[in-house]
């Protein structure tokens, strides 16, 4: 065995031993699911040229035998954990024959991110290859949020590419007898309940602790809230663009101001937040949430991600970084001496009912910081710039909700995420921007013309579309 198999060998073992979701990912999916959200990561390439289809037909296939050729299999008890299993019937390659304008570029990527994706009937991921009217060639990876996460989409994509075997030994969807489910899983039911008796008296301490925090946030939710200008039921895609920024430009740039490259991404985050005009409780500086990937080389999660909170004064970042790349180190420090309070809690997932979890969904959108996100995902590597097996003209990944309603955008009322990823191939950063504000911008052109203006500050050139 090759020393680049042995970690897929470690997950193929690992699996077979136990095909449950961890309980994280069952909570992220039970909460999504219980609040109506569906959320999806894109990953989109574009060639300046025709694309060898049958080359992402064999990509096709090996994604398929890798960890995204996985779906989510409920338990038929209330309580019982739920399990991986195989896809057994993947999407076919989508290409679309009647070529598109250029200019209708972001509309067709935001056009896939909301084509049916559904992680436990499937299908789990979607591939579509469309040919522009200037020669270009666009194509798009959508998959369940559920099933994987982008670094993990990213590291999905280069196995694929590079033909390295991730078997995960996953059985095919209802294997199991419904009277061999029952009792599997109550006998593990009983053999988790210690853990669920301490989360259960860790839960009731959290709630007392938090109970301040409970009466401020039906305070918030008490207030009178804006009547929709439209039809609430309405169909609505979040504004998005995606932007490319040589990465020797941006790298420069993040020396030059006295920063780094995550710095310098957080930064442009703050400074377009305050171009849109959004508010965080009481604070002058912008409150924001920096993603950091804990995924390990034999990982099998479906998201593997931490968040860190991080304070950011917007004011002069774009001539310095020092008090930002400095608020950046002091979070990471912090998050990283204290101990996650919550983990103990994780425990108690299957038990928790539907209400329950809507409830907890929207204390989480009524967070008064409403803090930005900014996530940066680190270099794609070579293989994954290589759909086709050849060096694509550009690349990003993003996360996209689908199925989002007017109503409730305006009940959330303002959102910003900006995804970075790098290509030293590709000598790029693409910089994916989705924004949403109540009276300043609702439209890609406003998103765009604010992020235009931000870039030029940071005396930043970009393609935009």
């Amino acid at each position: 065995m090759s020393i680049q198999d042995r970690p897929a060998q470690a997950a193929n073992d690992a699996a077979r031993l136990d095909n449950r979701l961890v309980l994280m990912d069952q909570a992220f999916y039970a909460g999504h699911r219980a609040a109506g959200q569906k959320e999806v990561m894109q990953v989109g390439w574009l060639y300046h040229r025709p694309v060898d289809v049958d080359g992402l037909q064999q990509f096709r296939v090996k994604l398929s035998q890798g960890m995204m050729g996985r779906l989510i299999e409920r338990s038929p008890l209330p309580f019982g954990r739920w399990r991986w299993v195989a896809d057994p019937d993947p999407a076919e390659l989508d290409v679309a024959t009647v070529a598109r304008s250029r200019a209708e570029l972001g509309d067709w990527f935001d056009e896939r991110t909301q084509l049916p994706i559904d992680p436990e009937s499937g299908p789990g991921w979607r591939i579509s290859v469309q040919p522009l009217d200037d020669g270009s060639t666009a194509i798009s990876l959508v998959l369940s949020h559920y099933v994987i996460d982008g670094i993990g989409a990213a590291v999905a994509v280069t196995q694929a590419l590079m033909g390295i075997p991730v078997d995960l030994g996953y059985p095919p969807p209802r294997t199991r007898s419904r009277l061999h489910a029952v009792v599997q899983d109550c006998r593990e039911t009983a053999h988790d309940a210690p853990a669920v008796g301490r989360a259960f008296l860790a839960a009731v301490k959290e709630a007392r602790r938090r109970q301040q925090d409970v009466v401020h946030t039906q305070a918030q939710a008490s207030l009178p809230a804006a009547g929709p200008t439209g039809n609430a039921d309405e169909r609505v895609i979040v504004p998005n663009i995606w932007i490319r920024i040589r990465l020797a430009d941006w790298n420069s740039r993040a020396e030059a101001l006295g920063g780094t490259a995550s710095a310098l991404a957080a930064a442009f985050t703050a400074r377009l937040d305050r171009h849109m005009g959004r508010l965080h409780g009481n604070a002058d500086d912008v409150k924001m949430l920096l993603t950091v990937n804990t995924r390990g080389m034999d990982d099998a999660r479906a998201v593997a991600v931490s968040f860190v909170r991080v304070g950011i004064d917007p004011t002069g970042v774009a001539t310095d970084l020092t008090n930002a790349r400095g608020a950046i180190k002091q979070a990471l420090k912090d998050a990283k001496d204290t101990p996650d309070e919550s983990a103990e809690l994780v425990a108690l997932t299957p038990f928790t009912p539907t209400r329950a979890w809507k409830h907890l969904v929207d204390y989480a959108v009524s967070d008064p910081d409403q803090p930005a996100v900014c996530s940066s995902l680190g270099d794609t590597g070579p293989a994954a710039s290589r759909p086709d097996g050849t060096l694509s003209d550009g690349m990003f990944a993003r996360g996209a909700s689908q199925s989002v309603t007017r109503g409730w955008l305006e009940r959330t009322g303002s959102q910003l995420h900006v995804f970075v990823g790098t290509s030293l191939e590709m000598d790029q950063v693409g910089v994916c921007v989705r924004g949403y504000q109540p009276g300043s911008v609702t439209t890609r052109a406003e998103l765009r013309a604010l992020a235009e203006r931000t870039l030029s500050e940071f005396g930043l050139d970009g393609e935009i579309d």
